[in-house]
C-alpha cells in the first residue's frame, strides 16, 4: 500500500504550512483526492482533499470518530477532557447530541440576537476613544466567549482564565502547555459542575444546570458530562473568534469587496459565507478511523487507519468553486453554502446558526461604527499555530 501510495511530506510542499497551507493542499489536490501524508509535526494520516470525496467521507459510517477503531489506539491517549460528541459514533453520538440540540434551535438562536448585539456594542464602546485596537483581543475573542459562557452558565470572573486555557488547548506548538491547560480546565469544569449540582434546586436555566440534571437522572455518564461541557465551551467560541477576525482581515485586504459591502449591506451574509469557504476557521475535521477497508477517491485505505478530512482543501476545490482562491463576497449564495466549514452529516456543527448570527452582528456593528476602519500597520496576517485557522493578532485603527 505504501509503495502504491507513498507518504507525502507536507513540509516539502510549502515553506511554512501554518502561514500558507493552501499551496500545499492545492498541490496535493492536483495529484488526486486522497493521499497518505506526514504533517510537519511528524504525525501521519490519510488525507482527503477533494470536495466531493470529503463530503462523502463525512457521511460514510465506515469512518468512525471513536479512537478505539484505530489500529494503534493504545498510544492515542483516548480522551483529553471527558468524552464529547466528536469522539463517539451513533448511537452514543445520537444520544449526546439530542441532549443539547434543543438549545440550538432557530427559535433559541433568534432569542439570543439582542444579547449578541448588546455585547458587540459594549465591546466597541470600550475601545472607541482609543482609535485603535488589536481586534482579536478586544472584539473577536470576547464577543463569542461572553455569549457561550452566559449560555452555559460560566461565571464572569472565570472567563479570563478560561480564555487562556482554551487558547493553549488548541495550540500545536506547545504540547506540554496544551496538556497542562487541559488538566487545569478539567479540574475547573469538575468544580463548576459540582457547584451547579449544589444549586440544582435554584431557579437556574443555563445549559450546564440542565446537563447536570440529566447526569443525575442517569442519562449522562460522568465523562460525557465533562466532555460535553468542554466541547460546548471551546468549540462554542474558538471557531467564531476565527470567523470574525478572518472576515475582517479578508475585507480589509480586499478593498473592492469592502467597498461593495459598504455600498450594499445586503451582501453581509454572503461575506460571512465566503469567509467560511475561503479561510475556514476549522481547517480539518477531527480524526476519523477506518472500521474496515474503505475506498475513497479510488484509493483503498486499510482498516484501522487514521483519516483527515481537509475542509480547507475541499472549500478551495476548483471542481466545486470556480476560481477558488479569489475572495468574492458576490458569489452565488446557494453555491457558496456548499462549503464544508461546519462539516456534513450527523456531525454537522450544532452551533452553526449561532456562529453565523454572531459573525453577521459583529461585522455589521463594526463596519457601521467605524466607517474608516483600516489596518494599523502593513496588515500582514499573524496566524496562530493551532488546530484552528485564525489570527494571533489583528491591529486596526479607525
Amino acid at each position: 500500500m505504501r509503495t502504491e501510495h507513498p507518504t507525502v511530506e507536507l513540509a516539502d510542499l510549502t515553506g511554512d504550512f501554518t502561514a500558507d497551507p493552501h499551496s500545499a493542499l492545492a498541490a496535493l489536490r492536483s495529484r488526486g483526492p486522497v493521499h497518505h501524508v506526514r504533517f510537519p509535526t511528524g504525525d501521519e494520516a490519510w488525507m482527503v482533499v477533494g470536495h466531493d470525496e470529503v463530503r462523502a467521507a463525512f457521511a460514510d459510517a465506515r469512518l468512525r470518530n471513536d479512537v478505539r477503531h484505530s489500529a494503534d489506539f493504545d498510544s492515542d491517549g483516548l480522551y483529553s477532557v471527558g468524552r464529547n460528541m466528536l469522539q463517539v459514533d451513533p448511537p452514543d453520538h445520537t444520544r449526546l447530541r439530542s441532549l443539547v440540540a434543543r438549545e440550538f434551535t432557530a427559535r433559541r438562536i433568534r432569542a439570543l440576537r439582542p444579547r449578541v448585539q448588546e455585547t458587540a456594542d459594549a465591546l466597541l464602546d470600550a475601545v472607541a476613544a482609543a482609535g485603535r485596537a488589536d481586534l482579536v483581543a478586544a472584539y473577536a475573542f470576547p464577543l463569542p466567549l461572553t455569549v457561550i459562557c452566559e449560555l452555559l452558565g460560566v461565571p464572569g470572573m472565570d472567563r479570563a482564565a478560561f480564555r487562556a486555557w482554551s487558547t493553549k488547548v488548541v495550540a500545536l506548538d506547545e504540547p506540554e502547555q496544551s496538556a497542562r491547560a487541559a488538566q487545569e480546565m478539567t479540574a475547573y469544569l469538575l468544580e463548576l459542575t459540582e457547584e451547579k449540582r449544589r444549586l440544582r434546586d435554584a431557579d437556574e436555566s443555563d445549559l450546564l444546570h440542565a446537563l447536570v440534571r440529566t447526569h443525575d437522572e442517569d442519562r449522562l455518564a460522568p465523562q460525557d458530562l465533562l466532555g460535553m461541557a468542554f466541547l460546548l465551551l471551546v468549540a462554542g467560541h474558538e471557531t467564531t473568534v476565527n470567523l470574525i477576525a478572518n472576515a475582517v482581515h479578508l475585507l480589509l485586504s480586499h478593498p473592492g469587496e469592502l467597498a461593495a459591502l459598504r455600498a450594499d449591506p445586503g451582501l453581509l451574509e454572503g461575506a460571512v459565507e465566503e469567509t467560511l469557504r475561503h479561510e475556514s476557521p476549522v481547517p480539518a475535521g477531527t480524526y476519523r478511523y477506518t472500521a474496515e477497508p474503505v475506498t475513497l477517491g479510488g484509493v483503498r485505505i486499510p482498516a484501522g487507519e487514521r483519516v483527515v478530512l481537509s475542509i480547507a482543501a475541499a472549500n478551495r476545490d476548483p471542481a466545486r468553486f470556480p476560481d477558488p482562491d479569489r475572495f468574492d463576497i458576490r458569489r452565488d449564495p446557494a453555491a457558496t453554502r456548499a462549503h464544508l466549514a461546519f462539516g456534513h452529516g450527523v456531525h454537522h456543527c450544532l452551533g452553526a446558526p449561532l456562529a453565523r448570527l454572531e459573525a453577521v452582528t459583529a461585522l455589521r456593528t463594526l463596519l457601521d461604527r467605524f466607517p474608516r476602519l483600516e489596518f494599523d500597520g502593513d496588515g500582514a496576517p499573524q496566524w496562530r499555530t493551532s488546530l484552528m485557522r485564525g489570527l494571533r493578532r489583528l491591529p486596526v485603527r479607525w
